[in-house]
């Protein structure tokens, strides 16, 4: 294991994200909210910290390994994530403890969305700005780290399935290639952004809250500049332009390079990941919207409106809301908050287990049930007209049953601070799917929840962000073993 270079590594990426503060710190002194000087001591504190790590280690050259790839990428999210939370502590009158702004700062890296804040209209402008811009910058990097790195270390939703991708997508070794892919992507996912932006201002928000929206609607993130969410604005052009760009970012990027390049929308249409999730949320939709108008809880286009947009935005694990939707009749809640354990695509910025994940155990469980009828047959497991190899049937059961228990000792681990069990049950599973929003207690805030419990979740985001086995492999004692 290289450790000098791994620490000279991790001292690049704290003082190459400290850059990231000077954006919020122009913002403060836009607005005059007088917040600039906690970006400047965030600045400092963070360069200073990584000159620390990078200076004694600067001549160390040595080639990476898995092993190092494993510490790289769970101390890439657990480190810019601490340090991305000081200035939600330094911002004066109003700012956050240490618990909370860890918790908020790890929320907006990895996309979850959930938030310990109240009052969120009132924070100072480049405040919001920053909570917007953590999730925009994890939003990227996750898209990286899914397609371009994960899938090197053997794990991951990109590793388990590969569709027949022409150029730099296809490599699955870490080579200087993983530089072009991750320009292509950045250029994928910025021209996106800047799109999105463009159509909110066209819909009528402002520059501040098209930019701050845009940020996160394209991470599938969830931060909002306003405690009502996308709500706030009661426009269905809004909602819908929301709409069209969660489901973009909830597809992989893969499919958005090829459509890109080749200019055609086909791929879209062939690949059994993203037909998939299509069917799924127009399935959802189609019960929820009639669930709702059956029971006479909106009108007939209220209901449209807020039934597709609420289906959309917790499947792909966005988190937005125009609505409570825990106040919803029946099974509502629940079957809502369940498709969220599906989430995005493989390689997109959505959360959940991934749509691979899921269509591989359905269709091992029908290849079970053949197998009872016809016990000698051969039956292949295939994804559109790719044969999985039942080592990645293995895969697939071995995430699955980690996720499980791990679910479970943190739902356990929760409760066991004093929160009921739906509001335990839903946080849990919010953090853990990246998702944001919950039940019972939290589905307004989870700034009541018990310090510990905030640890707990901070925990589970971490895992549900990078897959789950990136993070518990180094708490193994083979993996330390030279």
């Amino acid at each position: 294991m290289s450790l000098r270079v791994i620490l000279r590594i991790l001292g690049l990426l704290l003082m190459l994200f400290s850059l990231t503060m000077l954006p919020p710190t122009l913002i403060s002194l836009w607005f005059r909210d007088g917040v600039w000087s906690a970006y400047i001591s965030g600045i400092a504190i963070s360069v200073a910290t990584g000159l620390l790590l990078y200076l004694p280690n600067r001549r160390s050259q040595k080639e990476l390994r898995i092993r190092d790839g494993f510490i790289i990428a769970a101390m890439f999210w657990t480190v810019l994530a601490l340090f991305g939370s000081l200035p939600l502590m330094l911002f004066g009158e109003g700012s956050l403890s240490v618990t909370d702004a860890v918790f908020e700062s790890f929320s907006g890296l990895t996309t979850t969305g959930a938030t310990v804040i109240t009052g969120i209209d009132f924070l100072p402008e480049s405040i919001l700005y920053y909570r917007q811009q953590l999730q925009w910058l994890g939003g990227m990097g996750i898209v990286v780290l899914a397609v371009a790195i994960l899938p090197t270390l053997g794990v991951g939703g990109m590793a388990l399935y590969r569709t027949e991708i022409p150029g730099p997508l296809k490599d699955s070794k870490l080579t200087p290639r993983i530089t072009e892919t991750a320009k292509a992507l950045w250029y994928i996912y910025a021209t996106l952004t800047l799109a999105c932006m463009v159509a909110y201002m066209l819909a009528g928000m402002s520059w501040f809250d098209a930019l701050s929206h845009s940020f996160s609607t394209i991470a599938n993130g969830g931060f909002s500049t306003y405690d009502a969410s996308i709500g706030y604005f009661d426009s269905a052009t809004i909602e819908m332009i929301c709409v069209a760009f969660m489901l973009i970012s909830a597809f992989s990027f893969s499919l958005h390079f090829i459509a890109w390049r080749e200019k055609s929308l086909m791929h879209y249409f062939h690949d059994s990941e993203a037909r998939f999730l299509m069917l799924f949320l127009l399935a959802l939709a189609t019960v929820t919207v009639l669930s709702l108008w059956l029971t006479d809880t909106y009108d007939t286009l209220r209901g449209l409106r807020h039934g597709v947009f609420q289906v959309v935005s917790v499947a792909t694990t966005a988190g937005f809301s125009v609505a409570d939707f825990s106040m919803w009749p029946g099974a509502l809640p629940f079957l809502l908050f369940v498709a969220a354990f599906v989430g995005g695509c493989s390689g997109s910025t959505g959360g959940g287990m991934k749509v691979i994940r899921i269509i591989l155990i359905l269709k091992q469980g029908m290849r079970e049930i053949m197998r009872l009828i016809h016990p000698n047959a051969v039956i292949a497991v295939k994804v559109g007209k790719v044969s999985v190899p039942d080592s990645i049937a293995q895969a697939v059961w071995g995430f699955f049953s980690v996720y499980v228990l791990l679910f479970f000792l943190m739902l356990v681990g929760v409760m066991a601070t004093g929160v009921d069990q739906v509001t335990a049950w839903s946080t849990v599973g919010s953090a853990l799917n990246n998702l944001g929003p919950a039940l019972g207690e939290a589905s307004t805030h989870y700034g009541d929840m018990p310090t510990l419990a905030k640890w707990i979740l901070v925990l589970a985001m971490l895992l549900g962000r990078l897959e789950i086995f990136t993070v518990l492999v180094l708490f193994t004692p083979a993996f330390w073993r030279r």
